[in-house]
């Protein structure tokens, strides 16, 4: 494992060494690099909140790298020493005037889990008839001549590493430009159409949370479905009668409450949101990206859109293309809900359309009946069968779509 050997800044060189020693325990395959898993069970042994170790994770990964280097990891560890403290962790502590190079190492319960993996450790076989490579500074601790073996800073360390790695190595060579003598070939015009189909992809595509795309007229409940199920609002919601939602807002995970324009999230290079600035600036002033701590959206992020109209107010009075972005988020997203209100059931023109923009993507569609609590037993069978009819126009699939009440 390679850890970087320049100064640290405001860190005793006491404490560095410390430090070198629970990061090589923490970094459990070795690569010079703490991510998820690993930091999450390591800082567990701080007995700090859930919440608390949000905010040092976020502080700490201020690059939004997604892991902790030496450097970063020194970091962490010293907000865990003020978070134990007592001190409330804002995005603006490591300015304040905290004497860090003096500050004491965290409380952490480290003795006892390295006995436990010294113990599980000295149990291994050796492997081909010779010991394996030390490649734990920690288990100096305890003189133990074995270890883990170490593994290059090469090898893969999660599933999302692999594909990474694969579509670098296989498949965007495929994208690079083609002579024009070749396209004239008759046995490449197979190859060209798969060429054409080979989208760009960058790393903020392979990180990106699921997402989940909500459609449908105005006051058809989208905004308050979202809310339903984060079970509180988030900032820009906007819910009422009429056409609130002007704009596609995306609901995801970050360290504190705040909206982000979207001419600013379009150019994140750690968001998956690049493309959409061929939509043009009209666009992304309707664009925006609201964040919020929450445990759901850890694993899920929504996308809120504005209510389809109806007659030329859809065509003519947005100034960007609403169709190409839903086709394009649609694209995006690995969900697609389309809610109905129970007293609005008629598929306008202009709803039809943008349904017609998600074709190729009928596997990810789900036709939702909200509000249904808001009609009887006898009204919902009607209501039911003229939704299946509505849908029978526009859906054209040989299968029954399943409706969701």
């Amino acid at each position: 494992m390679e850890i970087d050997s320049a100064p640290i800044s405001r860190c005793s060189k006491e404490h560095q060494k410390i430090y070198q020693d629970w990061f090589s325990f923490a970094d459990s395959d070795g690569d010079g690099r703490l991510t998820g898993a690993d930091a999450t069970k390591f800082f567990s042994l701080s007995n700090l909140p859930r919440q608390d170790l949000k905010l040092v994770w976020a502080i700490a990964d201020s690059k939004r790298q997604g892991f902790l280097g030496f450097k970063e990891f020194i970091t962490a560890m010293q907000l865990v020493t003020l978070a134990q403290a007592g001190h409330a962790l804002t995005s603006d502590i490591l300015s304040s005037e905290v004497d860090f190079e003096n500050l004491q190492t965290p409380a952490l319960d480290v003795l006892g889990a390295l006995f436990t993996k010294k113990k599980r450790l000295s149990n291994e076989p050796e492997q081909n008839g010779s010991p394996q490579v030390q490649s734990s500074l920690a288990a100096s601790w305890f003189s133990s001549s074995k270890s883990a073996k170490k593994i290059s800073l090469s090898s893969v360390t999660s599933i999302v590493d692999g594909l990474k790695r694969l579509y670098i190595q296989k498949l965007k060579p495929l994208k690079q430009p083609i002579s024009l003598t070749t396209l004239f070939l008759p046995h490449c015009f197979c190859f060209f159409d798969i060429y054409n189909t080979l989208a760009a992809y960058t790393n903020s595509d392979f990180d990106a949370k699921p997402m989940v795309m909500l459609l449908g007229q105005y006051s058809t409940g989208k905004t308050t479905f979202i809310k339903h199920l984060l079970r509180t609002s988030y900032p820009g919601a906007h819910i009422g009668p009429e056409p609130t939602t002007d704009r596609f807002v995306v609901v995801m995970n970050g360290p504190d409450e705040r909206s982000v324009p979207g001419n600013t999230i379009a150019v994140q290079a750690d968001m998956p949101f690049s493309g959409l600035t061929t939509f043009g600036s009209a666009f992304l002033s309707k664009f925006e990206c609201s964040q919020m701590p929450h445990p759901l959206l850890e694993h899920i992020t929504f996308v809120d859109t504005p209510g389809v109209l109806s007659g030329e107010k859809q065509r003519t009075q947005r100034s960007y293309d609403f169709t190409g972005v839903t086709s394009w988020f649609a694209s995006k997203c690995d969900l697609i809900l389309l809610l109905f209100d129970p007293h609005k059931l008629d598929i306008s023109d202009e709803f039809k359309r943008v349904i017609g923009s998600l074709r190729g993507h009928d596997d990810k569609i789900r036709v939702v009946l909200n509000k249904a609590d808001q009609v009887d037993t006898q009204q919902l069978m009607r209501v039911y069968g003229a939704l299946m009819w509505s849908l029978g126009k526009v859906l054209n699939t040989p299968e029954v779509n399943r409706v969701y009440i």
